[in-house]
């Protein structure tokens, strides 16, 4: 039998069509995420054929890698039921519960049909969370043993039941009486204590590290990290374990929402697949809405700038730097948004900090705009000295204008790109949401009012009539 180590998607398939023999034999030299991200390339029909052909114990370590995730229900929907089924009761209960809310309906309705009464229980129960809380990314394979046991015996029971949990590095030591949890032994611990131990003595016996099912993803990722937790239980009013949210869970939801954010930080809609799975039409509708809603805002610049047609009129040469001013009081807002974002997504600053905000980016951006002010008084006078362009012979006057009109628009783009993301999470939203396309539009708009009301200020009597 011919040893062929497939590196496309092509030979992938080829290989399963010629022989389903040598198919095997080639993936016994390949690792799963090779597997996987050949697997991805292919047409779902292809891909759900290789997947029923290969190795069972190969094909769940390949469905169950990041490389396929947003492939996983595109497969399985057109995979035999008799494959399937096998495939979906080996995944963890928190991966089943992504891929069930991926798949369309009509799939979704079958195969929970068909699944065994406790896995369509536990997945029913899972699918009522939202997905960006911690109910909707827990899993509920877990370790809990009573505290009364002792080590010898916890132990002996994890060697049991460990290969049907997700993690056995945690384990969730519970009151027999109420069945709330009492404290987290991790496993480390079990092994070097003595085991003759109660558990209730053994481990760090303080109120236990905990999320509720309503807590938002973000927020148990900054927890995972701050306590350096492998995992962290999930509990109910009454201290009941639910499930718990692996340090790897936490990763792959941090990713989404990470993309989410950036996708929404440009000023569309977030994609819910990846881009080249995208259709035409449904790229539009992610982008045509705040693309429109941005033009519209945008007009409002246009308005501004009829509003000063007399002073543009009569000094033309300040048409010149409107896109410098705009520009300059966008970037400062954009940069001042960003930070703040970032900041709110990592629980650096709150709410109720905004004040204390205001009172950094003020002087932040006064600094900020006397600096672009004096590199643009700069650049005038020496244009204006060794003769590349002749602004006239108020030139003093233009220079002194751009300058004072840079520290009024970067000073004002700092405050507002600061404080817009208070704004929308004030109201509601996601801070992320188009927060530095907005932000920039309202700059330019006050941008143009302050540079035309510096300038009406300092030009009065020699550009412009007094």
């Amino acid at each position: 039998m011919p040893t062929i180590a497939p590196a496309t998607a092509r030979e992938l398939l080829y290989l399963l069509h010629s022989d389903p023999s040598d198919l095997e034999a080639a993936l016994e030299g390949m690792r799963p995420p090779d597997i996987a991200e050949a697997l991805r390339d292919l047409p779902a029909d292809a891909a759900a054929r290789v997947m029923a052909a290969m190795p069972f114990a190969m094909s769940v370590q390949v469905f169950d890698d990041p490389e396929l995730s947003n492939h996983r229900h595109d497969i399985i929907a057109r995979m035999e039921d008799a494959d399937a089924l096998p495939l979906i009761e080996a995944m963890s209960a928190d991966q089943q519960a992504d891929l069930f809310r991926e798949l369309d309906s009509p799939h979704r309705d079958r195969l929970l049909g068909l699944l065994p009464v406790p896995t369509r229980q536990t997945l029913t129960g899972l699918l009522r969370f939202d997905p960006h809380t911690a109910g909707g990314i827990m899993t509920t394979e877990f370790v809990a043993v009573p505290s009364a046991w002792r080590v010898d015996q916890a132990l002996s029971y994890i060697r049991e039941v460990g290969r049907a949990k997700e993690t056995i590095y945690a384990i969730y030591v519970i009151d027999a009486a109420s069945n709330s949890l009492v404290h987290t032994v991790s496993l480390r611990e079990l092994m070097l204590a003595d085991p003759a131990a109660s558990l209730s003595s053994v481990g760090d016996v303080r109120a236990p590290i905990t999320v509720r099912v309503s807590t938002d993803r973000e927020e148990v990722a900054r927890i995972i990290s701050k306590y350096n937790l492998l995992a962290v239980p999930v509990v109910d009013d009454a201290m009941h374990v639910l499930g718990i949210v692996t340090v790897d869970d936490v990763i792959d939801a941090i990713v989404r929402e990470q993309t989410e954010d950036a996708q929404k930080f440009g000023g569309m809609e977030a994609l819910d697949a990846p881009y080249l799975d995208i259709g035409f039409v449904a790229m539009l509708k992610k982008r045509a809405g705040w693309l429109c809603a941005l033009f519209l805002s945008e007009m409002l610049t246009a308005t501004a700038m009829q509003h000063y047609e007399h002073q543009i009129e009569k000094a033309v040469v300040l048409s010149m730097f409107i896109p410098l001013i705009m520009s300059s009081g966008g970037n400062s807002g954009s940069q001042a948004t960003s930070l703040i974002i970032r900041a709110i997504a990592l629980g650096e600053v709150k709410l109720r900090d905004f004040w204390k905000i205001a009172a950094r980016e003020l002087p932040t951006g006064l600094v900020l705009g006397v600096i672009l002010g004096i590199i643009g008084i700069v650049r005038i006078l020496v244009w204006q000295r060794v003769g590349l362009y002749d602004y006239g012979p108020h030139y003093a006057k233009i220079a002194m204008t751009i300058g004072g009109a840079l520290v009024g628009v970067v000073m004002f783009g700092s405050l507002a790109g600061s404080m817009f993301p208070f704004l929308l999470k004030r109201l509601g939203f996601d801070p992320a949401s188009a927060s530095a396309p907005f932000v920039a539009t309202l700059v330019d708009v006050t941008g143009l009012i302050i540079y035309f009301s510096v300038a009406t200020l300092i030009l009065r009597g020699t550009l412009l009539p007094g």
